[in-house]
């Protein structure tokens, strides 16, 4: 199913028959992504009595009720009420959903024992600079990402540079393959997440992060069409289904 998108007054065709989709399954179980030391997610069925809303115990229809955390259980997106006093919901934020996007992989620089993506790693890897979204890849990147458990590792973050630098391009969403773009433990400082949103200062209400995609090995760094779907959820974050589109010309 080819189709012609026109983005600042150029033409691409994508074929919308051939999703990239770089999100990861919610599933009830211990094998489900996990971070921020929470307890695994909850699918269950409604009991009201002697009736069960679960078919294959005897009831009529499958009923249930799903209890998870969207920041520590899977892929969501976020705005910039997560670290706001004010509320701000990102189902007002998001209000269109199609971005030229750029994909590129990362191998995060160690340093005093922490694994920092830098502001030269970043520019290096660019090679559109007018892209709206960006995704980053972290290396390596084992399919087992769809399942790991993050508490306590200390996983790799964005330097405050970096944020400012991403920003400063003008992206306006940001995507990347961990539970944050912060250090795991940072006494609460949140250094990228303010820098990338321009809070307090002059707060680009407008801007998203998205964590915990997975981007398949198969995916090439490159350019592509980014169709960035939330559920609607009057919250400062939603679980998101990000998809890639392949540029065809």
């Amino acid at each position: 199913m080819i189709t012609t998108i026109t983005h600042q007054n150029q033409s691409y065709q994508i074929d919308l028959a051939k999703p990239l989709d770089i999100s990861i399954v919610l599933r009830a179980s211990e094998e489900n992504v996990n971070a921020w030391y929470i307890d695994k997610p909850k699918i269950e069925p409604v009991t009201e009595g002697n009736w069960i809303g679960k078919v294959s115990e005897g009831g009529s229809v499958n009923f249930n009720t799903i209890n998870f955390n969207p920041h520590g259980h899977g892929t969501h997106t976020e705005c910039v009420g997560h670290i706001t006093s004010e509320f701000y919901s990102i189902n007002d934020t998001l209000k269109h959903f199609f971005y030229l996007a750029e994909v590129i992989s990362v191998t995060p620089n160690r340093e005093k024992g922490d694994l920092k993506i830098t502001k030269n790693q970043i520019s290096e890897q660019l090679k559109h600079k007018k892209t709206e979204a960006l995704i980053i890849r972290t290396l390596p990147n084992p399919v087992e990402k769809q399942n790991r458990q993050y508490s306590n590792t200390n996983w790799p973050y964005l330097d405050e540079s970096t944020a400012i630098y991403i920003r400063e391009l003008g992206i306006q969403h940001l995507l990347i393959d961990l539970p944050s773009v912060d250090k795991e433990k940072d006494e609460g400082q949140l250094l990228a997440h303010k820098a990338f949103w321009n809070y307090p200062k002059a707060t680009r209400h407008q801007a998203t992060i998205t964590e915990m995609v997975y981007v398949a090995n198969h995916i090439e760094d490159g350019i592509y069409f980014l169709n960035l779907q939330i559920a609607s959820f009057e919250n400062d974050a939603a679980p998101s289904k990000p998809i890639l589109y392949k540029i065809l010309s």
